[in-house]
């Protein structure tokens, strides 16, 4: 019996994830007034959302721990709401990042990187129940399975 993740499911949980953060930029460039995707056709337009959330992701996962670490304090005082616009501002940065790399995404000011981030959150955590999250499940499995041995 084998135990761990073939690199095949690691890539397709990579690219659920990618394509679950696209579809939550797409939801909240339909819902906010400053998220601008000014892409021409729909096929580049889903390019552009894909890129994006790649951006957001390594956004994410290199600069929001090291940000909740020194404002950890913040987090505390404020009972995490600085949180909210801690995405929002990481958010914006993606924002700036893509127009850096000349994608056809930008977001006019804070505010609507704000709600976007609120936006791209809760539509992520529901496409994210829709999907199935299976790692709490395998953790369990493995912990019961190295309890028997």
């Amino acid at each position: 019996m084998r135990f761990g993740l073939a690199w095949q499911d690691v890539a397709m949980k990579l690219v659920l994830r990618i394509l679950i953060g696209a579809a939550a930029l797409g939801v909240a460039h339909l819902i906010i007034s400053g998220i601008e995707l000014t892409s021409g056709s729909d096929w580049t337009k889903a390019g552009t959302l894909i890129v994006v959330a790649l951006i957001f992701g390594v956004v994410n996962a290199v600069i929001k721990p090291v940000v909740k670490t020194v404002g950890c304090v913040f987090y505390v005082l404020t009972l995490g709401l600085i949180g909210l616009v801690v995405n929002g501002l990481l958010l914006w940065l993606c924002s700036w990042v893509a127009g850096k790399l000349s994608l056809p995404f930008h977001i006019t000011g804070f505010w609507p990187a704000f709600w976007g981030a609120i936006v791209v959150g809760i539509v992520g955590w529901l496409l994210n129940l829709f999907v199935g999250d299976d790692r709490r499940k395998s953790v369990r499995g493995r912990r019961a399975h190295a309890a028997v041995r």
